[in-house]
């Protein structure tokens, strides 16, 4: 009998071992939204847009022969924005003045209710000289997002910012053509992220 129930403790706990090193992850209080429960697109395909920013609209048609990378997220999200930004910050550190001249990041503002111009020039710039803020109204970043496969949602919560907005966290890397050329996970370490730049600066 004692036996028998040995055994089966030990397939159960052989179970639970194979489940924990394949499926469990961590949580944390601000964890990325799985991205199918945001609708995100299976094969996104880029295109231009306009949006606006301090210095007046961004058309990203005049922006051809450099590279763009693309962000979606807004100035009151506590940790995961700060991070990815961060990286980048990073990456685009290590290029060389001749180089970072061919490059513009954009911050796409998913709370334009919050995020003034203004707003959204100094929290880029922040970071970095070269992020600049962009937003629009929501018809315009739901149209913008979903060509990149980007996705985003506001929800309701009690607390002084009456709600938050789940986003979708990777980088977009658009070539000098204009073609969306990668999607940079979240979490890509600054030294990755400065790879696909170079990468797509050299057309390689």
């Amino acid at each position: 009998m004692k036996k028998g129930l040995l055994s089966g403790l030990v397939v159960v706990l052989a179970g639970l071992l194979t489940w924990l090193l394949l499926f469990w992850q961590p949580q944390n209080g601000h964890q990325v939204p799985a991205t199918s429960s945001l609708g995100i697109a299976e094969a996104p395909k880029g295109g231009d847009f306009i949006l606006d920013s301090y210095r007046g609209q961004i058309d990203t048609r005049s922006l051809r022969g450099q590279v763009l990378i693309l962000y979606f997220g807004y100035t009151w999200c506590p940790d995961v924005c700060p991070t990815s930004l961060g990286f980048l910050s990073a990456a685009l550190d290590q290029l060389s003045p001749e180089e970072l001249q061919q490059v513009q990041a954009l911050f796409i503002s998913v709370d334009p209710e919050r995020d003034s111009l203004d707003h959204l020039r100094s929290y880029g710039e922040y970071f970095h000289p070269n992020l600049l803020g962009i937003t629009g109204t929501h018809e315009q970043l739901e149209r913008v997002a979903a060509m990149y496969g980007a996705a985003y949602r506001h929800v309701k919560q009690e607390s002084a910012t009456d709600y938050v907005v789940d986003h979708s966290a990777d980088l977009y890397l658009v070539d000098r053509q204009g073609q969306l050329r990668t999607t940079i996970r979240h979490g890509t370490q600054p030294g990755e992220i400065l790879a696909a730049i170079r990468a797509a600066l050299n057309n390689n």
